[in-house]
This record gives structure tokens, C-alpha cells and sequence, in this order.
């Protein structure tokens, strides 16, 4: 890719690659959570079908630089991610009274398996993601692409607690862990919900 203009179309690709990937994913994920009853692997999809809101409003970013090169968020981008924040917040909530009920009632999965595999092939994506990311932002001298790149991160470190969850249940058997994971997967997501409202208010520039 020599010219901005196709390094731009590349960042375009990744774009829509990781709003598509995060419906896929969070489909996925909800539905073999609510059948296998493991609260980790239904938190991380509902948590990736909040990204895709924010992917949309990335997706909008890297074709605003195509055609004027403003890097300055304009209103749909700050509008997505008010709403971005305000549902991370609930899902916060959410996940952290489910989990904490989970854990009082002893309440476990049937089974992880699919947790683990979502988490091993999301974590290789995110890496893929991150790599690309960051690479186009270095070249285009793009602080905003850069700080795609460390957002998607966050999604990683995600992946890992899933992995990390489902993981430890199916060697170990001990119900907790996905509750306690899913605590965990509250936790990023509030930090997430909180970032998202300083970033419309021009106080942050990354995840």
C-alpha cells in the first residue's frame, strides 16, 4: 500500500471487518450461552454486540478522513458514543447483580466448551485487528486510528477473562469461576461505558 488512499480503503476494510465480526460473534455467543447457561459467554456477547455500535460509529470516522482528512469527532460519532456508554453502563449493571446471584445460589453451566473456543478464535481476530490497525495509524500519522487499535485491544483482554472462565470450569468443574469472570467482564465493561461519554466529550481519545 503506497498511496494514503489505499492505506485509507484498507483501514475502511478493517472497519466493516470488525463491525461484521462482532455481529457474528455476539450472536454466536448469546445463543450458546443462554443454551449451556454459562453467564460469562452470554455477557461477552451481549458486551460484543455493544461494540458494534462503536464500530459503526469508526466505520463513520475513517470514511470522514477519506474525504476531508478531520480527525475532530462530529456529532454522529459523539451521538454513538453517548449510546455506546449508557449501554455498556447497563450491561455493568446488569452482569454484576446476575453474577452475584449466580454466586449466592451456586449456580454453574452445563458446559464451557464453547466459550473457549470463541475466546481462542476471538483473541487471534483481535490480535489480527490490533496488528492492521495500528499499522495503518503509524503510516497515516492517524492518533485516532491508533486509538481504534488500543480499543480493540480492550476487546482482546476481554477474550482472555472469557478464555480464562471457560478454561478454568471445564478442568477444574468449580461453578464460580464463570460467575466470577462474568464479574470481571462487568467490571471492563464499566470502565468502557465511562470512557465512551469522555471520549464524546473530547476528554479521551482512546479505550
Amino acid at each position: 500500500m503506497s498511496s494514503k488512499s489505499s492505506m485509507l480503503n484498507f483501514a475502511l476494510v478493517l472497519a466493516v471487518i470488525t463491525v461484521l465480526y462482532n455481529v457474528v460473534e455476539g450472536l454466536i455467543s448469546v445463543y450458546f450461552g443462554m443454551a449451556h447457561e454459562t453467564l460469562a459467554l452470554f455477557g461477552f456477547g451481549l458486551d460484543s454486540f455493544v461494540e458494534v455500535i462503536s464500530g459503526v460509529g469508526i466505520w463513520h470516522m475513517v470514511l470522514r478522513i477519506r474525504q476531508n482528512g478531520d480527525e475532530h469527532r462530529d456529532k454522529f460519532e459523539k451521538t454513538a458514543l453517548k449510546i455506546t456508554g449508557t449501554v455498556f453502563y447497563l450491561l455493568a449493571v446488569g452482569l454484576l447483580v446476575t453474577s452475584i446471584y449466580n454466586l449466592i445460589n451456586g449456580s454453574k453451566p452445563e458446559n464451557t466448551l464453547w466459550g473457549v473456543i470463541i475466546a481462542s478464535i476471538s483473541i487471534l481476530v483481535m490480535w489480527w485487528l490490533i496488528y492492521n490497525k495500528k499499522k495503518i495509524g503509524i503510516q497515516l500519522n492517524s492518533d485516532a486510528m491508533i486509538a481504534d487499535a488500543n480499543c480493540t485491544r480492550v476487546c482482546m483482554q476481554l477474550s482472555f477473562i472469557l478464555l480464562i472462565a471457560s478454561l478454568g470450569y471445564e478442568v477444574f468443574g468449580i461453578g464460580s469461576i464463570d460467575a466470577i469472570g462474568s464479574l470481571f467482564i462487568a467490571g471492563i465493561s464499566f470502565k468502557e461505558g465511562r470512557e465512551a461519554f469522555e471520549k464524546s466529550a473530547n476528554r479521551s481519545d482512546c479505550c
